[in-house]
């Protein structure tokens, strides 16, 4: 990834989205060749010369100070995530440009502290993600859940190739658009800070070469952060299950995240959420019994 070019690209997305009535600007005069604000108007809003913002979205924005970063983040009208994103892109410009450190990468396994965790919550799915979205850890339950991404014990799955490259994820994931915009976030937040991080930038040249509509969705740029919220699946052994799920960053695993899902007591999803753990266990129960068995067919 070209990281000047995704500062330019950014900064010219967010620029597009802001007609020139809301924040007050005259529309009076030449045709506007382009939607949104002009650059010469970014600066206007922001209190910088025209030809000194040119520069900082070409590039420069590295050598900006603090104080102007914020400034274009306000005349842009950035939410937290997206001034958090801008930040990250400038800082990690300077990073690349300082001395060599070597970078703390996430593990690819957790420890078996972590685990235990994981496996102490019966009846709860927990999984555990690194940035790239790489499945590192999952309880029995999880696993079961996410049954369909299980399909190389080699490898780690990752939500991210199974959303774009499987056919199966578009029945799996009921609100499919929202998941596959907002993994698309997640990872264009992630370039942002560590925009120089291999695993990541092979993830995404992967993506946009055997996917049109990831390509779509990382042209737009958007950067997006939730803690919380509702996942809609539909499991091919129970069915429908509407699930909440809070992220979690455990914080002896820097980069990891944890994900726990659950339902509200009394629903079918409740419901399905146990018949899922009662197939789980008959799964378990099955290996242990005939492990060289294959997995039972989904329906």
């Amino acid at each position: 990834m070209d990281h000047r070019r995704q500062i330019q690209e950014f900064l010219a997305s967010r620029r597009a989205r802001i007609s020139p009535q809301s924040v007050g600007l005259p529309v009076a005069g030449r045709k506007r060749r382009v939607p949104g604000l002009r650059r010469e108007e970014v600066a206007a809003l922001a209190g910088l010369s025209v030809d000194y913002y040119i520069r900082l979205e070409r590039g420069a924005l590295t050598n900006a100070s603090d104080s102007v970063v914020h400034a274009i983040a306000r005349a842009l009208q950035l939410d937290e995530t997206e001034q958090a994103h801008l930040i990250a892109l400038a800082r990690a410009g300077q990073v690349s440009s300082a001395p060599s450190r070597p970078r703390r990468s996430p593990p690819a396994a957790i420890a078996p502290q972590l685990q235990s965790v994981l496996d102490a919550l019966v009846g709860v799915p927990a999984l555990v993600r690194s940035p790239t979205l790489d499945v590192v850890a999952a309880n029995p339950l999880a696993r079961a859940l996410y049954s369909v991404i299980y399909t190389d014990v080699r490898t780690a799955p990752n939500l991210a190739r199974f959303t774009f490259l499987d056919a199966q994820a578009e029945r799996f994931w009921r609100d499919w658009d929202r998941v596959a915009a907002d993994l698309v976030a997640h990872l264009r937040a992630a370039a942002g800070a560590t925009p120089y991080d291999r695993n990541l930038t092979d993830l995404i040249g992967e993506l946009s070469t055997r996917s049109d509509t990831f390509r779509q969705l990382w042209a737009r740029h958007d950067v997006r952060a939730y803690g919380r919220g509702t996942k809609h699946f539909h499991h091919p052994v129970v069915g429908d299950l509407d699930l909440r799920y809070d992220l979690l960053g455990p914080a002896a695993e820097p980069g990891l995240t944890m994900i726990v899902y659950t339902a509200e007591p009394g629903t079918t999803s409740h419901d399905n959420l146990t018949l899922l753990a009662s197939w789980a266990a008959s799964q378990d129960n099955n290996a242990d019994t005939h492990p060289q068995a294959a997995p039972s067919p989904h329906e």
